[in-house]
């Protein structure tokens, strides 16, 4: 299924007091922000949070967004950014680098598109968003406590978890090695584990062939949870 969410940032006099939010709907949304940062900041964190959010599923993700310079950041320059070593076409340095090298990293084999929707226009998405970001900033202006939301929470997913730190990219292959697992359980009683490894057991060798993208969203997936591709796959299993 298809998850859509609006991404948005807010800067009180721009830069200031700023904050960020993404919203799915009442019950399912987070906030955050800065005592001093400019609007695309705050746009670029709500993107980059939303799918920091829900980098632990499989669902495709919908970003509508009312920032043209987010939606052609992501889109249009970040190859030709990166391929120049994070410098625009005149040489100059890329702003807000920070943010999109993490955006580069999060974006990694997910599957996403955005929308442009035009902000302050009754879109409902978008004025949630917006409200809770500009909660923030204000929040922020006032030395008032903050309200971060609940986080990811939708019926069936639980919360996500924890995001850990990443290890180095892994290199690319055509095909993946197997992983190892212990052999099933013998017949018995019934028994809530899959596999047995509380003592030694024959081990199977499982082989997978996959295609250069899947290969890629594989890859992207175990970086970003923090595990080698064979600890995800034994997860999976």
């Amino acid at each position: 299924m298809t998850i859509i969410a609006a991404a948005d940032g807010s800067a009180l006099g721009n830069p200031g007091p700023a904050g960020w939010a993404w919203y799915v709907d009442d019950s399912c949304w987070a906030a955050g922000g800065w005592k001093h940062a400019t609007n695309n900041q705050g746009e670029l964190k709500a993107v980059l949070e939303l799918f920091r959010s829900t980098a632990h599923l499989d669902d495709d993700l919908l970003v509508l967004c009312d920032s043209q310079y987010v939606i052609n950041s992501i889109t249009k320059w970040m190859r030709g950014w990166k391929a120049k070593g994070w410098r625009k076409a005149d040489g100059k340095p890329v702003m807000n680098l920070d943010l999109l090298q993490e955006l580069d990293e999060a974006l990694a084999g997910r599957r996403y598109r955005f929308e442009w929707v035009k902000g302050h226009a009754n879109h409902p998405l978008n004025e949630a968003a917006d409200s809770r970001a500009r909660a923030v900033s204000e929040a922020f202006q006032r030395n008032a406590p903050i309200n971060a939301g609940p986080g990811w929470v939708r019926s069936g997913d639980g919360p996500a978890p924890r995001r850990p730190t990443l290890t180095a990219p892994a290199t690319k292959a055509r095909a993946v090695a197997a992983p190892t697992v212990a052999a099933p359980l013998p017949a018995g009683p019934a028994h809530p584990e899959l596999f047995a490894f509380d003592e030694p057991a024959a081990c199977h060798t499982v082989s997978l062939e996959l295609s250069a993208d899947e290969h890629d969203r594989l890859t992207g997936r175990a970086a970003r949870l923090g595990v080698s591709v064979e600890e995800l796959l034994r997860g999976l299993i």
